[in-house]
């Protein structure tokens, strides 16, 4: 087993890979119980449910027995859904004091009263300007209360590369904070950001009285901005600490980055959330993929911190320990999700865990304290690269259990077999390019990389049931096709990508076989699967006869205590409730658009509710202006 190195000095190759990572604990109001919880475990308050991100709810009003009959019960019309730009709404709504907060299809807040839906106040960060261009993405609001203030509760909005401070009760920006209630997350970087771009898309962190914020550049053949971590004090909004994703000399992970590569390699950015375990004091951020994502010639090594599940002191930003899931990535397989901290148990023993889904389909655990990987994790051979410069990790790890979520590589006999003609298609793609298992190399040919960039598992995680010990985690079997090629002499970089596709069948339906998309819940006892099923459907095959194809999805699951997964995202607009003990649908919704965004539940007025995001705007669904609440009849 690995543990984790707390030394400062250089590393090399074998020794940085067994720093490893441990893994934050759960909520400890997610115990079972059947008793009456605390009453904060009764709203939504975070992001991923609790601090930890277990999305998992001790409420069991809603259950097996009576789930059949939830109906909705309000319906919350934001009235700014666009086709032109398309908008979406990727936004887990979070409720606290009986609240809810939502960020809309163009980032504007709405304070609901979680019971009626009723909007009590509205926060346009535009300050009423018209919208240029896209929104972009927000996928939850930030609550946090001032230690040093009774009263003073505030709402944080991340809108691409600033951060709004509102006022919880008002809906009107804190002066106090930064400028007028706004600081610049471009400034006190750190690094030149002159011409660069940067984009926070999930919640910050809220820990006493410091706001942590991810985010960063993009990952593109262009010079990038790096994702530096940053603790800001959340009533004022100065920078207390700074985390280099990208190490500085004498700083830990540097000797991973050939010569001076780390001052120009840009990417390494939290795009998929952090988590946090205040007990410790420790914040959990999963890292992405160094920039350019395809080419690594000019960054050789193994790239610390990108791809990394990284634990920091949150009052610090002192690293703690770290784990990279993926050396020297050139396959854009950057961590998608928040470390999710959860409490496990095995041989009786119930010790407080990290748990890693990846787009590759594999699931990580570490042990927190010990940092100790819970399931055995294997550094296996792999090919290297022959395009030239370029200078691949010749291993990469593989945890041993659980067992791949989604199929690793594309084999010949797994091309789409829903029609001869979409068989032939995908074939005549196949045939020219370079096919292989997971970790095939980016090539000039060509090459088809399964399972592509939307995962395996996304930002949508994996939720937890304390009292059944499994984990639930949905899957997507997507696939794409890249072509690198010489950049011209003109270009700040080696390599351009003229063909970065989803690879799809002539209809756009996924080149490789279905099923497309899986729901799995695993034993966390024995790390094997408790049960496996198909996931969504796609209505239009369906209705020429052709069953049983899932959908891949966008959002994640919630598990609660009345034996329950709830979860949307899927192509054909559903909500769907399934039995945790067997992964049977109990129940199913469908709604006005697509639900591309994880669900909450709580309790209000002494009734539990379901509340999903409908904003639509990907995989042909219409763009959706909808927050939908469910409860029993």
């Amino acid at each position: 087993m690995n543990r984790p190195s707390r030394t400062n000095g250089p590393i090399d190759r074998r020794h940085f890979l067994k720093t490893s990572s441990a893994l934050a604990a759960a909520w400890s109001a997610c115990a079972p119980s059947r008793q009456a919880p605390d009453p904060a475990a009764r709203e939504w308050q975070h992001y991923g449910g609790d601090a930890g991100a277990g999305r998992y709810s001790p409420l069991d009003q809603i259950n097996r027995t009576n789930v059949s009959e939830l109906k909705v019960a309000w319906t919350h019309r934001t009235g700014d859904a666009l086709q032109r730009p398309s908008t979406t709404i990727e936004c887990t709504p979070i409720v606290v004091d009986g609240r809810m907060y939502v960020s809309t299809a163009t980032l504007h807040v709405h304070a609901l009263d979680a019971a009626t839906g009723r909007k009590l106040w509205s926060f346009d960060p535009r300050g009423g300007k018209p919208l240029r261009g896209s929104p972009g993405i927000n996928r939850a609001v930030t609550y946090w209360e001032n230690p040093a203030r009774p009263g003073d509760r505030r709402i944080f909005l991340p809108v691409k590369d600033l951060l709004y401070s509102i006022d919880a009760g008002t809906g009107k920006l804190t002066p106090g904070f930064g400028r007028d209630g706004v600081i610049d997350l471009k400034e006190d970087f750190d690094h030149d950001m002159t011409g660069l771009s940067f984009t926070l898309t999930s919640p910050v962190v809220a820990y006493q009285d410091l706001i942590i914020a991810g985010g960063g550049g993009a990952e593109g053949p262009y010079p990038e901005a790096p994702g530096h971590i940053r603790g800001y004090d959340a009533a004022t909004g100065k920078r207390r600490w700074i985390f280099h994703t990208t190490p500085r000399p004498g700083q830990f992970g540097n000797d991973t980055w050939e010569g001076d590569s780390w001052k120009t390699t840009g990417g390494t950015n939290n795009w998929g959330g952090m988590s946090l375990d205040p007990e410790r004091g420790w914040v959990f951020a999963s890292i992405g993929s160094p920039a350019f994502d395809f080419y690594g010639g000019n960054r050789k090594g193994a790239n610390l911190f990108g791809n990394c599940v990284l634990a920091l002191d949150a009052s610090t930003g002192e690293r703690k320990w770290h784990f990279q899931t993926v050396h020297h990535d050139v396959w854009d397989y950057d961590l998608p999700c928040q470390p999710a901290l959860i409490n496990m148990t095995q041989g009786g023993r119930t010790f407080e865990a990290v748990v890693q889904p990846t787009k590759m389909g594999m699931v990580f655990f570490f042990d927190r304290e010990t940092g100790e990987t819970v399931f055995p994790v294997e550094e296996r051979p792999m090919p290297a690269s022959d395009v030239p410069g370029e200078e691949l990790w010749p291993t990469q790890p593989f945890p041993v259990k659980p067992p791949p979520l989604c199929r690793q590589g594309f084999m010949p006999d797994q091309i789409t077999d829903i029609s001869p003609e979409a068989h032939a298609f995908v074939k005549e793609i196949y045939d020219r390019s370079r096919v292989g298992a997971l970790y095939t190399p980016p090539s000039l040919q060509g090459t088809i990389i399964h399972p592509g960039f939307r995962g395996g598992a996304l930002w949508g995680g994996c939720s937890h049931d304390p009292a059944a010990n499994r984990l639930f985690v949905n899957t997507s079997e997507w696939t794409n096709r890249i072509t690198l090629a010489p950049a011209r002499e003109d270009q700040p970089f080696d390599y351009a990508l003229p063909e970065r596709a989803l690879l799809q069948d002539a209809e756009k339906y996924p080149a490789i076989k279905p099923p497309w998309g899986y729901l799995t819940a695993i034993d966390l006892d024995s790390g094997d699967f408790a049960w496996r099923v198909v996931a969504g459907e796609i209505p239009e095959l369906k209705a020429r006869g052709i069953s049983d194809t899932g959908s891949p999805m966008h959002g994640g699951t919630i598990a609660t205590a009345g034996g329950l997964i709830f979860v949307a995202g899927s192509f054909d607009k559903k909500i769907r409730a399934y039995d945790s003990s067997n992964g049977r649908v109990l129940w199913e919704h469908q709604l006005n658009a697509g639900g591309f965004a994880t669900p909450s539940t709580y309790e209000a007025e002494g009734r539990q509710y379901v509340v999903i995001a409908a904003g639509g705007g990907q995989a042909a669904s219409n763009s959706g202006d909808e927050f939908v609440a469910f409860a029993l009849a």
